[in-house]
């Protein structure tokens, strides 16, 4: 089986693009983060290949990680993001889809004071287009956002786009509904819509959680999303705020159903991620 990690970030602190990155942050993220920093947990793991998903909402931090990818091999795929509001917009992802390693874009609702904002007719008409080239989308949200985004993909049914940290349920404090039929109606409604089964320990307590807390929620999105439209992530580095890379792999492997078959298995860690993003498993 050839793992793919559909989802990990790299940044350095001096670009000044993180504004989201201060002190603040504590020293677990507030510092840089190289693919030789996530190189031994990937072995140790067994996954060979990586997306590298954007952390800063700058066309130029998505150039950075093209040049990242250029001299690593073990990124298949960057996704980046887009100024929708951008007059020239279609010529910088036109200027991004020139490079091999550009898989898709992602939009950050979870940012948005209201989520509603994603439906400005400027980010419809630029994801209308998305919809139309069939680039991948990652949706970046929380639990409560998902009312707004079921209306965004009604306005753009066509949307092939992925659910980023299965839509990060309140799994700190065990809440399951409504998101659990949201995220249903979401799944039976949109073939094209993907989820990733990532990001769930930093939704539990960072310093006391257990393995039992997630098995509920990741058995949701199994059933909801059937095994060919789930994605297995890390959200490295972000997870070490919670636990290791391996923390997060064990965690998922204990939640996942014991009748999943080697194909539905090799399908999650890197079949899904390569026929979603268009990478090779190799």
């Amino acid at each position: 089986m050839i793992k793919i990690d559909a989802h990990q970030h790299y940044w350095k602190l001096d670009r000044g693009d993180y504004g989201w990155l201060t002190p603040q942050a504590g020293p677990v993220l507030y510092r840089d983060y190289a693919p030789e920093d996530l190189a031994p947990a990937l072995a140790q793991a067994g996954v060979a290949r990586t997306i590298v998903v954007q952390a800063a909402a700058t066309h130029e931090e998505t150039a950075y990680m093209l040049q990242l990818s250029d001299a690593n091999d073990s990124i298949a795929g960057v996704v980046g993001w887009l100024d929708f509001h951008d007059p020239n917009w279609r010529g910088v992802l036109e200027s991004f889809r020139s490079h091999p390693k550009f898989v898709g874009i992602r939009i950050m609702i979870q940012d948005m004071s209201d989520p509603y904002e994603s439906h400005h007719p400027n980010s419809l008409e630029a994801l209308r287009y998305l919809a139309e080239i069939k680039l991948p989308v990652d949706i970046l949200i929380n639990s409560k956002q998902l009312p707004a985004t079921i209306e965004l993909l009604r306005q753009v049914p066509g949307l092939h786009a992925v659910i980023d940290h299965i839509g990060k349920p309140a799994i700190r404090e065990g809440v399951f509904e409504p998101w659990a039929g949201q995220m249903s109606e979401i799944a039976a409604t949109y073939p094209g819509i993907y989820c990733k089964l990532s990001g769930m320990l930093t939704e539990a307590a960072h310093d006391d959680w257990q393995p039992e807390q997630f098995t509920a929620y990741v058995r949701h999105i199994v059933e909801a999303f059937g095994t060919d439209r789930i994605l297995f992530g890390s959200d490295w580095p972000v997870c070490l705020l919670a636990g290791s890379y391996q923390d997060v792999c064990d965690v998922l492997e204990a939640a996942l159903p014991p009748t999943l078959t080697e194909r539905e298995r090799e399908a999650l860690y890197g079949g899904n991620a390569a026929a979603f993003y268009g990478v090779e498993l190799a």
